[in-house]
């Protein structure tokens, strides 16, 4: 096949004058070198983590369209009090995009048995007609996989492996997850029943319970309902979860949590301490659904830990031989345990339209947006 000799790819820029510019660029393809491969990308995928790429600290409420059907442009403004926290983008002409699936349409020395192969990959710049990376970077999908099928066999899928991961290395039993019902709460649903480990749900609506009951999640607790700290202690009592994962992020939830956990384990103390118990209890934060500031009441005692969790530092952190085991394991079950779901594809031009960008970037769980490019 004829390699390519540009390909368009979408860009975010912040400038200096504080305006968000999103645009197609009409870039070369990078023909690959030993041991590379060049990609006809697919499909990829709008996750939250790509939203926050694309767009900075805009306000989007206030992004104008421009440009041709083609080569749309849309720009936003910067509020001045978000400018110094995109300091080090500014100028800066930046590829979005971290995962994709698609076809290998050129390898270089040593990667040439993948040519024709249907390919996951991740590493930045994938909202793009072609990506050249690093062979050992591709997770060569399984016969008749398609590439829509591995375009989120990535971050979702590594993300929830990592949070029960996570949850065994630091000696907890049982865990808690926010915003339950998005595509990859229910991955970790999935997980957790197959591996036989008690999780606790947290949704934000009785649509959301119901759906996570159709899938035979045991402990789903609603936040939007009366009642719910009361329903959470139970669940916490029933479960021992002493560990939690929150992508809101923002209020009081994760203070929530965390007392919680603290009046279910005193529900069984043998005796009162002034300190609170001594059982350690862990709320991660890897989201930020809600961008306000945390807020914690401290009704926990002092046995507890707040943090942030990435999946990048997680896999670096664990090692290439636990991180490809968990790779391996998404691969076997790519189409069941972690299969993704879209409600919307979009080509690399549809996907700055003024629509669809106000539809992804409501972050709606049930709404999941894939790009096509080719």
């Amino acid at each position: 096949m004829t390699i390519p000799t540009t390909g368009l790819q979408l860009r975010s820029l912040i400038t200096a004058a504080g305006t968000l510019e999103l645009s197609l660029a009409n870039v070369p393809v990078t023909p690959p070198g030993d041991g590379e491969i060049l990609v006809r990308i697919e499909a990829t995928p709008i996750n939250p983590s790509d939203i926050g790429l694309l767009f900075g600290a805009a306000d989007m409420a206030t992004a104008t369209a421009s440009g041709t059907a083609d080569r749309p442009v849309v720009a936003a403004a910067v509020p001045p009090a978000f400018m110094r926290a995109m300091a080090a983008r500014v100028d800066e002409s930046m590829p979005v995009g971290n995962e994709a699936g698609g076809t290998v349409i050129a390898a270089g020395a040593g990667a040439e048995a993948l040519i024709g192969k249907t390919v996951g990959i991740i590493g930045g710049a994938m909202y793009a007609q072609y990506r050249t990376l690093k062979a050992r970077e591709a997770l060569v999908l399984a016969p008749g996989t398609t590439a829509e099928q591995g375009a989120s066999c990535f971050v979702n899928p590594l993300t929830a492996l990592g949070m029960t991961e996570t949850m065994r290395r630091e000696g907890h039993k049982a865990l808690v997850h926010t915003a339950a019902a998005s595509n990859l709460g229910q991955m970790l649903n999935r997980i957790c029943l197959a591996d036989g480990i008690p999780l606790v749900n947290i949704v934000r609506s009785a649509e959301q319970v119901a759906t996570l009951a159709a899938l035979g999640a045991t402990h789903i607790v609603d936040s939007s309902a009366p009642g719910f700290n009361d329903a959470l202690v139970a669940a916490l009592v029933e479960t021992g979860a002493t560990i939690a994962f929150d992508a809101i992020g923002g209020g009081k939830l994760a203070g929530q949590i965390l007392t919680a956990m603290e009046i279910a384990i005193n529900k069984t103390a043998k005796e009162y301490s002034r300190y609170g118990s001594a059982v350690h209890k862990q709320v991660y934060i890897y989201g930020g659904l809600n961008t306000a500031p945390t807020e914690f009441g401290r009704g926990f005692g002092m046995a507890w830990g707040v943090g942030g969790w990435l999946l990048f530092p997680f896999l670096q952190k664990i090692g290439a031989a636990d991180a490809q085991r968990l790779r391996d394991r998404v691969v076997a079950e790519l189409t069941t345990t972690f299969a993704s779901h879209y409600s919307h594809r979009v080509s690399l031009p549809e996907a700055l339209s003024l629509a669809a960008i106000a539809g992804y970037n409501k972050r709606a769980t049930g709404e999941k947006y894939l790009i096509v490019p080719n």
